[in-house]
């Protein structure tokens, strides 16, 4: 008798667990509370595999052996809430797929860089010529690509959602790139268990395996002894004192260093690295510091730094319109990714923000934005909390409840030579489908003024 492999939301991660359940003999059984997208349909009609949408049947759901559900779905969700008291297994669907490859795995994790470094990580090892795929919250789904597209090397972008599923997943290397407070509703409000959370890319690691983890980090270095690691740890940074093996910027040279070996050292200059700003410095000290570990030629690190092309919706400059720049971060979800957008402006801003808050503290904007706001432009259903903390700090804070209009207010209260920057430090769920859309749609809106 086949086992039961319940699966809950069928997007591209719930779709490609469904893929791989199938192939590795399981019964696959897929349920989604929404809407499923027809190709998804397709997708699971023609493996041969049974789904229901707009409903959870509870007496199918709890006959499982196991369950996969989406990162979308908290553990306080009633069905969630009844599995677990019948002790049926939960995982994400990164735990599912690990079991079936014997790939080396890079996982990383963060608030903020985690897109970034994964994607810069990623390209160094295509351009060296490995066999890498790219998975986990980027690009199509671990799953999937392990059902029918077997690599090397995966590079896993790993949400705190993603590895609360995660149980004897063990990473050949891990990225911890910061901590700082976000999704905080889904941890009970307590920012440890958040960071215990981002720990778990740590966890069945072993002295061979590697962890990386940015020294300037304070949430990050109060909590790391408290941690029982097993892997090595290499630190990055460009403020604490340098650590071997470890990398670090000084005068405006990026070192990394493993093994106090002067022919294994790497260096290279600030200047050249295709990404700016001092995030970005952390990003690509993180990146080689794995890619150098991974015995990648020097020079393949140093082209792969300077030629890589940032991710869609992170800082994206959309060109200017009658001299205004409009510049789409919607992937900036939390308060700290606003943070860094607005902290790399040169010019004033006109700023669109808001969204579903996640327990923002606006605490940490309210000097860049008297610095560097002269207008607010609200998009989202409930705008309190930006009134509340910005009202004082500029010149007017205006409130729209689409993108098309937000971006045509943005555009008619700017002057010549500033920048209207969708950066809203929330969640989109409230008028969106998720950040992509949401960054999508003002992508389109400014290419029709």
């Amino acid at each position: 008798m086949n086992k039961k492999l319940i699966i809950l939301g069928a997007g591209e991660s719930g779709t490609g667990s469904a893929i791989l359940g199938k192939a590795q003999g399981w019964e696959v059984f897929v349920s989604d509370m929404g809407e499923i997208k027809a190709v998804y349909k397709e997708e699971l009609n023609a493996h041969g595999i049974a789904w229901e949408e707009g409903q959870h049947t509870e007496e199918t759901i709890l006959a499982a052996d196991e369950v996969i559900k989406s990162p979308g779905i908290p553990d306080k969700a009633p069905l969630i809430k009844k599995l677990h008291e019948k002790g049926i297994p939960v995982i994400s669907e990164i735990e599912f797929a690990a079991r079936y490859t014997t790939a080396k795995l890079i996982g990383i994790t963060g608030t903020n860089g985690k897109t970034t470094t994964t994607s810069l990580v990623y390209h160094i090892f295509e351009k060296a010529g490995l066999n890498v795929g790219l998975g986990g919250n980027i690009g199509k789904s671990f799953a999937r690509q392990v059902a029918q597209d077997q690599r090397d090397y995966y590079v896993l972008e790993l949400s705190s959602f993603q590895l609360d599923g995660c149980y004897s997943l063990r990473l050949d290397a891990a990225i911890l790139c910061n901590i700082t407070p976000d999704h905080l509703d889904r941890y009970e409000y307590k920012l440890e268990n958040y960071i215990r959370s981002k720990f778990r890319i740590t966890q069945n690691q072993r002295p061979e395996d590697l962890f990386v983890y940015c020294a300037d980090d304070a949430i990050t270095m109060e909590w790391i002894g408290q941690m029982s690691i097993q892997a090595q740890q290499i630190p990055f940074s460009i403020d604490a004192p340098h650590q071997i093996p470890g990398a670090w910027v000084a005068d405006g040279q990026l070192t990394i260093d493993m093994n106090e070996n002067e022919e294994n050292k790497f260096t290279m200059a600030i200047q050249e690295l295709s990404l700016r700003g001092k995030h970005n410095a952390y990003n690509s000290m993180a990146a080689a510091v794995i890619a150098n570990a991974f015995n990648i030629r020097k020079e393949v690190i140093r082209e792969s730094l300077s030629d890589f092309q940032n991710v869609e919706h992170r800082l994206e400059s959309l060109g200017k319109v009658k001299g205004i720049e409009f510049i789409n971060d919607s992937k900036a979800t939390n308060v700290n990714s606003s943070w860094y957008a607005l902290e790399s402006m040169d010019r004033p801003v006109v700023w669109i923000a808001g969204g579903v808050d996640k327990g923002n503290d606006y605490a940490l904007l309210k000097q860049l934005v008297k610095d560097r706001v002269r207008i607010i432009v609200c998009v989202g259903l409930d705008n309190r909390k930006i009134h509340e903390a910005f009202s004082k700090d500029v010149d007017m804070i205006l409130n729209t409840t689409s993108m098309q209009e937000a971006v045509n207010v943005a555009y008619h209260m700017a002057n010549k030579e500033e920048a209207v920057l969708l950066s809203p430090a929330c969640a989109s769920f409230d008028l969106f489908e998720n950040y992509e859309d949401r960054g999508r749609q003002f992508k389109k809106y400014v290419r029709n003024l």
